[in-house]
């Protein structure tokens, strides 16, 4: 089985209104919630950018689902800060966080003035972040020196049973450098071919049984040009390879480059489709490679009608 789950994107929506919208998931059959952290959107258009730790404390007190969060250690939080937040949450709402950490982008965490290190570097770092982490949330006293320092930190809120800590990879480049350190993996949805060599490179390097989850980027609407133009305005700068994603320091970049992208290029990055069987066909395919938990997000406005639309005709099919 697979856990059906909504995003709460926080690029694309104020926080109350993501509150509204995770009550209507949950009682239409969504099965967990994921939230998305930056400090900017990728695009004006989207037009928003709430924090989202705050937002979890009162998202989790109103609903009974699991959360997850896409968050990176380093320069805008501490991994000392970072262990902090997650250790209140679970211990708060035991059982029902897990923490999906990644490399980062310049465009949230440049934010601080530090040097934006390059991706090998960026990887260090998050591998040591994890390793601090885990000791904090172990209860033990850290001090560490390396891409970061940490001095006499330790924890005296915790949570009595440890959150998963799972790595946030793109590439199966990244997902098998994974897969021997991390609790699991979580990538975004690509074609089927593609997605398959990312799951193969978790397991054969160290990922075999542990969890796998995936953010399924789609445009839902009731028609076909809604779909596409729903995800043209709002998605259109999100397409490019995490290479080129990643160096981007400011939202009128992102909408620079926005402008080169034609609404026909958009259906190979994100499966857009009117139709709920193309829907159901997609998250069977993803189920059938292993993921547990699988994160819809539809990418356009109007999320009211995915909720409903999914919560009658497309759950039910997959769950």
């Amino acid at each position: 089985m697979a856990l059906i789950g909504y995003h709460a994107s926080h690029e694309q929506f104020k926080p109350s209104e993501l509150l509204t919208y995770v009550s209507m998931a949950e009682q239409a059959g969504f099965q967990a919630v994921n939230s998305s952290d930056h400090f900017y959107p990728w695009s004006e258009r989207q037009g928003q950018s709430g924090f989202s730790f705050a937002w979890l404390g009162a998202a989790m007190n109103t609903s009974s689902l699991p959360f997850g969060m896409v968050v990176s250690p380093g320069p805008r939080y501490h991994p000392a800060v970072l262990a902090q937040a997650i250790a209140t949450l679970c211990e708060m709402f035991p059982e029902r966080f897990w923490v999906s950490l990644g490399s980062g982008e310049a465009l949230n965490e440049a934010i601080t003035g530090e040097l934006w290190p390059a991706k090998q570097d960026r990887n260090i770092r998050l591998k040591e972040s994890v390793e601090v982490i885990r000791q904090l949330l172990n209860g033990e006293m850290v001090h560490y020196k390396g891409s970061f320092t940490v001095e006499n930190a330790k924890l005296y809120t915790l949570p009595k049973i440890k959150p998963l800590l799972i790595g946030a990879a793109v590439t199966a480049e990244t997902a098998g450098w994974m897969g021997g350190w991390t609790d699991g993996i979580v990538t975004i949805s690509k074609p089927i071919e593609e997605l398959k060599k990312t799951v193969d490179a978790f397991r054969q390097n160290g990922g075999d049984g542990k969890p796998m989850y995936l953010k399924v980027q789609l445009s839902y609407a009731r028609s076909e040009e809604e779909a596409l133009m729903g995800a043209y305005d709002q998605w259109r700068t999100n397409i490019f390879q995490g290479n080129v994603l990643g160096q981007l320091r400011t939202v009128a970049e992102f909408d620079a480059l926005g402008e080169l992208v034609k609404p026909e290029d958009l259906p190979d990055k994100i499966d857009i489709s009117s139709d709920t069987d193309f829907h159901i066909e997609k998250i069977r395919q993803y189920k059938e490679l292993g993921f547990e938990r699988i994160i819809l997000h539809n990418v356009n406005r109007d999320q009211k009608t995915f909720i409903q639309d999914f919560g009658t005709k497309v759950i039910p099919q997959v769950i």
